[in-house]
């Protein structure tokens, strides 16, 4: 069970697993394939989804062996820090990491798992699974409706 607001009051590295798991919005933004620009490190997002997204639910179909299936995929964990640079910015573990509240349409704030539908903030109707394009033609998938900086 989740204390009320415990996001305002904990760190990261404070939460419980419960807690943990509850700070995942349910975007899928995370599930994009990112592009990294080995000059600068800029990321950017393609609308490429991870094979084992669910694109209407915005949620991993194989949640607990993903990074099996997945080498690349983030299992991001307290205190990896620095792989919240390839969380997009409305991340809600970020957005603590960073001491910034939680978004009105995240659905520890709204209530509701399907708010950050209705705000338009998940990839549902957006992207397509990686399975149905060439791995040539990621780099022309390249979105601006993601963003890792403000």
């Amino acid at each position: 069970m989740t204390t009320k607001q415990f996001w305002k009051t904990k760190s990261l590295s404070q939460l419980s697993p419960a807690e943990w798991e509850s700070l995942c919005d349910g975007c899928g933004r995370c599930c994009l394939r990112k592009l990294e620009d080995p000059d600068n490190g800029e990321i950017a997002y393609t609308s490429v989804a991870c094979r084992l997204l669910d694109c209407h639910s915005c949620r991993c179909r194989d949640y607990e062996n993903r990074l099996e299936r997945v080498p690349d995929c983030i299992g991001l964990k307290p205190g990896d820090r620095d792989q919240l640079k390839w969380m997009p910015s409305t991340c809600a573990y970020r957005l603590i990491d960073e001491g910034k509240p939680l978004p009105e349409w995240h659905p520890l704030v709204s209530g509701s798992d399907q708010s950050v539908h209705s705000a338009g903030i998940s990839v549902r109707g957006r992207v397509v699974s990686e399975q149905f394009v060439h791995e040539d033609d990621v780099d022309t998938l390249i979105v601006d409706w993601v963003s890792v900086e403000d």
